[in-house]
Protein backbone atom coordinates (compact mmCIF):
# COMPACT_ATOMS: atom_id res chain seq x y z
CA UNK A 1 0.00 0.00 0.00
CA UNK A 2 1.37 3.49 -1.03
CA UNK A 3 -0.46 6.54 1.14
CA UNK A 4 -1.72 9.07 -1.23
CA UNK A 5 -3.25 11.75 0.85
CA UNK A 6 -3.02 11.76 4.73
CA UNK A 7 -5.16 15.22 5.73
CA UNK A 8 -5.50 16.00 9.44
CA UNK A 9 -9.00 16.80 10.46
CA UNK A 10 -8.75 16.90 14.36
CA UNK A 11 -5.62 17.39 16.63
CA UNK A 12 -5.72 17.06 20.93
CA UNK A 13 -3.13 16.29 23.33
CA UNK A 14 -3.27 12.82 22.90
CA UNK A 15 -4.01 12.08 19.12
CA UNK A 16 -4.27 13.06 15.75
CA UNK A 17 -7.61 11.93 13.51
CA UNK A 18 -6.28 12.01 10.18
CA UNK A 19 -8.09 10.91 6.37
CA UNK A 20 -6.31 8.84 4.86
CA UNK A 21 -6.26 7.83 1.07
CA UNK A 22 -3.65 4.77 0.30
CA UNK A 23 -3.48 2.39 -3.18
CA UNK A 24 -1.94 -0.71 -3.62
CA UNK A 25 0.10 -2.03 -7.01
CA UNK A 26 -3.21 -3.31 -8.40
CA UNK A 27 -5.18 0.15 -8.20
CA UNK A 28 -7.25 -0.68 -5.07
CA UNK A 29 -7.73 2.33 -2.73
CA UNK A 30 -8.62 2.40 1.05
CA UNK A 31 -10.32 5.67 2.22
CA UNK A 32 -9.95 5.79 6.24
CA UNK A 33 -10.42 7.61 9.21
CA UNK A 34 -7.31 6.88 11.32
CA UNK A 35 -6.88 7.48 14.78
CA UNK A 36 -2.82 8.54 14.85
CA UNK A 37 -1.58 7.61 18.89
CA UNK A 38 1.41 7.60 20.32
CA UNK A 39 1.23 4.60 21.64
CA UNK A 40 1.22 3.59 25.30
CA UNK A 41 2.84 1.11 28.18
CA UNK A 42 0.22 -1.51 29.56
CA UNK A 43 1.62 -3.38 32.81
CA UNK A 44 1.31 -6.65 34.67
CA UNK A 45 2.72 -6.49 38.08
CA UNK A 46 2.24 -9.81 39.93
CA UNK A 47 3.89 -10.41 43.52
CA UNK A 48 5.61 -13.75 44.17
CA UNK A 49 2.41 -15.73 44.98
CA UNK A 50 1.63 -15.44 41.37
CA UNK A 51 -1.15 -12.44 42.40
CA UNK A 52 -1.70 -9.55 39.84
CA UNK A 53 -2.57 -6.01 41.16
CA UNK A 54 -5.45 -4.29 39.00
CA UNK A 55 -5.78 -0.64 39.20
CA UNK A 56 -10.57 0.27 38.81
CA UNK A 57 -11.58 3.18 37.42
CA UNK A 58 -13.76 5.17 35.63
CA UNK A 59 -13.59 5.08 31.63
CA UNK A 60 -15.56 7.52 29.72
CA UNK A 61 -15.86 5.79 26.70
CA UNK A 62 -17.13 2.52 28.27
CA UNK A 63 -19.61 4.95 30.61
CA UNK A 64 -18.47 2.86 33.78
CA UNK A 65 -15.72 1.77 36.22
CA UNK A 66 -13.19 -1.22 34.77
CA UNK A 67 -10.81 -3.58 36.33
CA UNK A 68 -7.84 -3.57 34.39
CA UNK A 69 -4.06 -3.60 34.57
CA UNK A 70 -2.00 -0.47 34.29
CA UNK A 71 -1.42 1.10 31.48
CA UNK A 72 -0.61 4.63 29.86
CA UNK A 73 0.70 6.41 26.80
CA UNK A 74 3.93 6.77 26.06
CA UNK A 75 5.25 10.64 25.83
CA UNK A 76 7.17 11.88 23.01
CA UNK A 77 10.51 10.69 22.53
CA UNK A 78 10.33 8.06 25.71
CA UNK A 79 10.82 4.40 25.44
CA UNK A 80 7.81 2.15 25.80
CA UNK A 81 9.74 0.39 29.10
CA UNK A 82 9.95 3.76 30.73
CA UNK A 83 6.56 4.99 29.51
CA UNK A 84 5.82 1.55 31.61
CA UNK A 85 8.18 2.23 34.91
CA UNK A 86 6.64 5.40 35.22
CA UNK A 87 2.66 4.53 34.65
CA UNK A 88 3.23 2.00 37.08
CA UNK A 89 4.64 4.60 39.55
CA UNK A 90 1.85 7.15 38.82
CA UNK A 91 -1.08 4.35 39.10
CA UNK A 92 0.15 2.01 41.55
CA UNK A 93 2.68 3.40 44.00
CA UNK A 94 4.82 0.14 42.98
CA UNK A 95 8.19 -0.05 41.72
CA UNK A 96 9.21 -3.45 40.32
CA UNK A 97 12.97 -4.86 39.69
CA UNK A 98 12.32 -7.03 37.08
CA UNK A 99 10.75 -6.10 33.61
CA UNK A 100 9.99 -8.70 30.98
CA UNK A 101 8.40 -8.10 27.62
CA UNK A 102 5.34 -10.24 26.77
CA UNK A 103 3.68 -8.77 24.04
CA UNK A 104 2.82 -5.53 21.52
CA UNK A 105 -0.15 -5.43 20.00
CA UNK A 106 -2.94 -2.81 18.20
CA UNK A 107 -5.86 -3.32 20.11
CA UNK A 108 -7.84 -1.57 17.20
CA UNK A 109 -5.59 -2.17 14.00
CA UNK A 110 -8.66 -1.19 12.07
CA UNK A 111 -8.56 2.60 12.37
CA UNK A 112 -6.26 3.42 15.63
CA UNK A 113 -2.68 3.41 15.20
CA UNK A 114 -1.90 2.74 19.10
CA UNK A 115 0.60 0.01 19.65
CA UNK A 116 0.53 -1.22 23.09
CA UNK A 117 3.70 -2.78 25.08
CA UNK A 118 2.91 -5.13 27.51
CA UNK A 119 5.34 -5.97 30.37
CA UNK A 120 5.32 -8.12 33.02
CA UNK A 121 6.88 -6.78 36.20
CA UNK A 122 8.17 -8.26 39.07
CA UNK A 123 9.98 -7.86 42.25
CA UNK A 124 7.88 -5.47 43.61
CA UNK A 125 8.12 -2.67 46.13
CA UNK A 126 5.26 -0.26 47.35
CA UNK A 127 5.44 3.27 47.47
CA UNK A 128 2.90 5.92 47.30
CA UNK A 129 0.47 6.61 43.62
CA UNK A 130 0.54 9.86 42.10
CA UNK A 131 -2.14 9.86 39.84
CA UNK A 132 -2.98 12.42 37.13
CA UNK A 133 -5.54 15.17 38.22
CA UNK A 134 -8.02 13.69 36.39
CA UNK A 135 -7.42 10.05 37.56
CA UNK A 136 -9.13 8.52 40.43
CA UNK A 137 -7.60 4.84 40.86
CA UNK A 138 -8.38 2.25 43.56
CA UNK A 139 -6.07 -0.50 42.92
CA UNK A 140 -6.30 -4.31 44.38
CA UNK A 141 -4.66 -7.47 44.42
CA UNK A 142 -6.32 -10.60 43.03
CA UNK A 143 -5.19 -13.94 43.46
CA UNK A 144 -4.91 -16.50 40.14
CA UNK A 145 -8.27 -18.30 41.47
CA UNK A 146 -10.05 -14.74 41.72
CA UNK A 147 -9.16 -13.64 37.87
CA UNK A 148 -10.10 -17.04 36.13
CA UNK A 149 -13.51 -17.18 37.74
CA UNK A 150 -13.26 -13.56 36.80
CA UNK A 151 -12.42 -14.61 33.40
CA UNK A 152 -14.77 -17.23 33.20
CA UNK A 153 -18.13 -15.51 34.37
CA UNK A 154 -17.01 -12.31 31.69
CA UNK A 155 -16.18 -9.78 34.62
CA UNK A 156 -13.45 -8.27 31.98
CA UNK A 157 -14.32 -6.06 29.07
CA UNK A 158 -11.01 -4.58 28.79
CA UNK A 159 -8.49 -6.62 26.03
CA UNK A 160 -5.32 -5.35 27.21
CA UNK A 161 -6.49 -7.18 30.86
CA UNK A 162 -7.49 -10.61 29.28
CA UNK A 163 -4.64 -10.70 26.61
CA UNK A 164 -2.01 -10.05 29.64
CA UNK A 165 -3.31 -12.56 31.76
CA UNK A 166 -3.69 -15.23 29.37
CA UNK A 167 0.20 -14.33 28.33
CA UNK A 168 0.91 -14.02 32.39
CA UNK A 169 -0.62 -17.67 32.63
CA UNK A 170 1.44 -19.28 29.77
CA UNK A 171 4.23 -17.64 31.69
CA UNK A 172 3.56 -19.19 34.79
CA UNK A 173 3.30 -22.27 32.93
CA UNK A 174 6.93 -22.61 31.29
CA UNK A 175 8.34 -22.37 34.90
Amino acid sequence: MRILSSVEALKTPVFRVENVIARDEDGFEIHRSVVSHQGSAVILPADERGSVLLVRQYRLPARGKLWELAAGRIDPGEKPLAAARRELREETGIRARQWKRLAKMYPTPGYVSELMHLYLATGLTEGEAHPMDDERIETRWFTRKELESWVDAGKFEDAKTLTGLLLYWRELSRG
